[in-house]
């Protein structure tokens, strides 16, 4: 027998299952728990169907009702922690402590409160007042569904069905579509579970949020081109996301993927001077936490010639050089992961430290390096993404180099430049600064990558292709929501007839809210 699937706001058997599949233990290469169905077409058209019906109930329900339901969900994934955090190290052999328990856990509760409070303030609709002309705008639900595809590496704060991309759909008031991802089903089918419970507790329709196990790729991309659908929320490989895209385009179904980043990190010189050997400790402590399976994984350092670039390089490849090899979420990234690094190798890079694979879906942690002038030659190649515990260090002569280097890229989700505390390489930072500006998402000083906080002013995406919409962020409430969103806007309709955020304030006046307070249109 196998698990039962989401849909129709019920749990059931598959309809047409075309197989099954388990977890793995990725540190001991074992098949774990019951088995999860791999749904065929049945399943898909049931989903969407169920969705579809659903869409126009939840799009009238209120403001009150989604908070509530976002906040018992909230709740009770709080309550459940310790299952929670049981079921997904297991799957992923990501820590318990503090990884899933004191970090990843709390913030996804936290993100689904944030949507709850940007639901009850009004702050995702960005409503918008101009008395004089008789025309009013906000933003309103889809009123269609919305199809979320949940990564590998974070079973919780973007599972598909708890993650941001959860919350920012439900939150516009579109019924969700989730499909987990087969590295942590059990892990995604308890979320579920809770979901479902809150859902009818706050007297939503049943059918606002389903889910689905696993299903084969080409099942995903006809999916895909469903116009039925009102968007689709990714975060995965760049191939998936773009064969993805492709497909929802000549259907004009909008995607918002975060598609791939290696997230350049520059050291200007001052900065080694300082304390060189300390940032050694962070580059590496960053690079291999969470067996660097994040998407801002410092994948490429820029490091200046000289004395004390040499003794960085040199205190890095120590740390990567006596690491033990790290645990991988599965096969499939452990070979990836394998690939990359031979590419790498193959455009020029040579290893400094480590690139072996270890026993079972183990990596060893590995450093390249490459001159600076090769890496502009061969940038295209030499900035491929190595999703694992894997950097590379590009030696740059001197500021002007570390321009050409920074030209170079293609859009990332981050870029990072460490300066010194004295304020001495300011002017390198004002000559790099705007050329990286202009190619990341999040412009980060003295600070790794890797923390991503779950605040209104975090931008979690970039230019393409690190995401598939360079005005959009993954993180954050209220942006992330009002990718889920249509505008509307309403000419000269009477007062009573409007939506309640559309309704005159101010006679006389443009009116914005802004952090849940009506400001006049010129307060930015």
């Amino acid at each position: 027998m196998f698990e039962q699937v989401l849909i129709g706001g019920r749990w059931c058997a598959s309809l047409d299952a075309q197989g099954s599949f388990r977890a793995e233990d990725p540190s001991r290469v074992e098949a774990i728990g019951p088995a999860f169905p791999i749904s065929g077409d049945a399943d898909i058209e049931a989903a969407m169907r169920a969705a579809v019906d659903v869409a126009g109930a939840l799009n009238a329900a209120s403001p009150a009702q989604i908070a509530d339901f976002l906040e018992r969900y909230a709740a009770a994934i709080d309550a459940d922690a310790d299952r929670l955090v049981a079921l997904a190290h297991a799957e992923t052999a990501l820590p318990a402590e503090p990884r899933l328990r004191s970090v990843e856990l709390p913030r996804t509760s936290n993100q689904l409160r944030l949507a709850a409070k940007a639901v009850r303030d009004y702050a995702w609709t960005d409503p918008v007042i101009d008395t004089q002309g008789g025309l009013r705008a906000h933003r309103a639900p889809l009123n269609k569904p919305v199809l979320v595809f949940g990564p590998n590496n974070f079973p919780f704060a973007f599972n598909a069905i708890a993650g941001s991309d959860f919350a920012s759909a439900i939150a516009a008031r579109n019924p969700v579509i989730a499909k987990a991802h087969p590295s942590h089903p059990a892990t995604s089918q308890r979320l579920a579970q809770l979901a479902h419970t809150a859902l009818l507790e706050a007297d939503l329709p049943g059918a606002s949020v389903q889910m689905l196990y696993h299903f084969d790729n080409a099942l995903g991309l006809a999916w895909a081109g469903d116009a039925r659908l009102g968007a689709i929320g990714f975060t995965g490989s760049r191939a998936g996301g773009l064969a993805l895209k492709a497909t929802a385009d000549k259907a004009g179904v909008p995607i918002y993927a975060e598609l791939s980043s290696i997230n350049p990190v520059f050291m200007l010189p001052g900065a080694l001077v300082e304390r060189g050997e300390a940032l050694a400790q962070e580059f590496f402590a960053s690079c291999t936490m969470g067996s660097g399976q994040f998407c801002t994984n410092p994948g490429i350092v820029i490091v200046p010639k000289g004395e004390h670039g040499d003794a960085f390089v040199a205190a890095a490849t120590r740390l990567f050089a006596e690491a033990e090899a790290k645990v991988l979420f599965s096969r499939g990234v452990q070979q990836n992961l394998a690939r990359a690094v031979a590419s790498l190798h193959a455009a020029g890079a040579h290893v400094l430290a480590g690139g072996s694979v270890g026993d079972g879906y183990r990596f060893q942690p590995t450093l390249l390096g490459v001159d600076g002038d090769d890496f502009v030659a061969h940038a295209e190649s030499l900035q491929a993404e190595a999703f694992g515990p894997v950097s590379l260090i590009v030696r740059a002569a001197d500021l002007a180099a570390m321009q050409r280097i920074a030209a170079s890229f293609e859009g990332n989700l981050t870029g990072t430049i460490y300066r010194p505390s004295d304020g001495g390489d300011d002017s390198a930072w004002q000559a790099l600064a705007p050329i990286l500006r202009n190619k990341v998402g999040r412009l980060i000083a003295n600070k790794m990558p890797t923390g991503v906080a779950v605040s209104a002013a975090m931008n979690h995406g970039g230019p393409y292709p690190s995401t598939s919409h360079a005005g959009f962020t993954s993180v954050g409430m209220p942006a992330a929501i009002r990718r889920f969103t249509a505008l509307h806007s309403y000419d000269n309709v009477p007062e009573a007839l409007l939506p309640a955020e559309l309704r005159n304030r101010n006679p006389g006046g443009v009116q914005r809210l802004v952090d849940g307070r009506w400001t006049d249109g010129d307060v930015a």
